[in-house]
């Protein structure tokens, strides 16, 4: 089997595209919430439940793509590379088979989804044509995602950093087109904005696909796509299918917690939004550092490097709580300005500004579960992780939120309290796990040694 195109790892080589497609990403999002804001603030919160929805069956797909970024950095640092492909193909036709059944899922059942969070007819109407235009399309997120999984795992993220900034032109474009009826295109608000986002999503795959096959020459055969060997769906399941319920553990949290917000009302519930959007761009550097990490951590630990890795982690994760505290001190100093850029409803910038500040307190446990969480997917522990994140965020959390925002009435700043609460849990248990070496039994190039003997 020919050689895979693999580059030379370091932190900062690795990172740094990461860094810009991540944030490429979170533009993206914000465009589209600064965009529809210029329609109404009900036009943001419609999007915002939509997308919670969305996203919670986004992460769906993660139990593939996570599964096949730790497998194959682990198989590339012990240079068993004729695996590589066959793992690759494996990867592809599952999660795209799992696509297609998650869009037919989501499509069908919008409307039961949607009534979960008791929306205002005219909100309910545009969340529905959102959900079922973008939701629709989902098969193709799971696709990208795999498919840029694989071309990360062998250090090329210039690459998935090329097509991030196409995709947002694109995006961005649509968006302007539709939104503000530019060059005599049609005004169709939310229906426009998905309608640019699955367009983006597309031509973004196309993209992809052709990177997979001509720069990281990865090489699949029809055969191999439709061929399932046992023992390499298991290596892929036994890492993406706990990180996978970790993910939905926490996005289900943020479902309900949404609900409990829509219960305050449309204000508070794009305060709730129009923040995130703005701190998305702090935790976009503890994403980057984490996937950095989880690469150069995956790679090291199947080359047997273990003490390496186990420095690497902590090494990402100073940095990480250094920059993030960095650009939160910044939005600090702009906080009202931030907010103004989306709305100018006195009550809304106020509230989110408390809670822009609050970020000081919330950013540093945020860091601690992003990089030592990938650290320790890298290792192949992905299911301490996974107990962590149930038993931390439906056995406190989640109760909390309702009992101290709803219950004893301290709404959104209360809810947020008990959301630095949980990154701070969960981010020192896996710090105490990261230092306790336990994950060092549980590298998969060694076990996958034991099932061929």
């Amino acid at each position: 089997m020919e050689k895979s195109n693999v580059k030379k790892l370091t932190l900062f080589a690795i990172t740094w595209p990461i860094f810009i497609e991540s944030m490429l990403h979170m533009m993206l999002r914000t465009a589209d919430t600064f965009m529809l804001s210029k329609v109404s603030d009900e036009a943001v919160a419609a999007v915002g439940v939509a997308n919670q929805i969305v996203m919670f069956m986004f992460f769906l797909f993660n139990f593939v793509s996570v599964g096949a970024a730790v497998v194959i950095a682990q198989y590339l640092g012990a240079k068993k590379y004729g695996e590589i492909h066959k793992f690759s193909a494996n990867a592809i036709s599952l999660n795209f088979l799992f696509g297609i059944i998650i869009s037919i899922v989501i499509t069908v059942f919008s409307t039961p989804y949607l009534n979960l969070f008791n929306l205002e007819p005219e909100l309910f109407s545009e969340a529905k044509i959102y959900m079922l235009i973008v939701g629709g399309a989902l098969f193709l997120q799971a696709l990208m995602l795999t498919v840029s999984a694989i071309i990360q795992a062998h250090g090329h993220t210039k690459y998935t950093m090329y097509v991030s900034v196409g995709m947002n032109v694109l995006n961005i474009t649509g968006n302007y087109l539709f939104i503000f009826g530019a060059l005599g295109f049609p005004q169709l608000g939310v229906t426009g904005v998905a309608i640019s986002t699955v367009v983006s999503q597309f031509l973004g795959l196309i993209v992809n696909f052709l990177i997979l096959f001509k720069k990281v020459n990865i090489q699949i055969s029809l055969k191999e796509l439709v061929t399932w060997q046992k023992h390499r769906v298991k290596q892929l399941l036994s890492i993406g299918v706990p990180s996978a319920i970790g993910q939905i553990t926490y996005a289900a949290s943020q479902v309900v917690t949404t609900g409990f917000i829509a219960i305050l009302g449309a204000q508070i519930l794009s305060t709730r939004i129009y923040t995130l959007n703005i701190l998305y761009f702090v935790m976009v550097l503890s994403i980057s550092l984490g996937r950095g990490t989880q690469i150069i951590v995956g790679h090291m630990i199947g080359a047997g490097e273990k003490e390496k890795a186990y420095q690497e982690a902590f090494k990402s994760l100073k940095l990480s709580m250094l920059l993030t505290l960095g650009v939160t001190t910044i939005i600090f100093f702009f906080r009202e300005q931030l907010l103004g850029l989306f709305t100018s409803n006195p009550e809304i910038i106020m509230t989110g500004a408390v809670l822009l500040v609050m970020g000081f307190m919330l950013e540093p446990g945020r860091c601690l579960n992003i990089v030592l969480g990938q650290a320790l997917q890298a290792a192949g522990d992905a299911k301490f992780l996974m107990m962590t994140t149930i038993i931390v965020i439906w056995g406190f959390i989640v109760p909390l939120y309702y009992f101290t925002g709803i219950y004893l009435g301290y709404g959104l700043i209360g809810i947020w309290i008990i959301f630095i609460l949980d990154e701070w849990i969960r981010g020192v248990l896996l710090w105490a796990r990261w230092r306790s070496k336990k994950w060092e039994s549980k590298a998969l190039v060694g076990k996958e040694k034991q099932q061929a003997g």
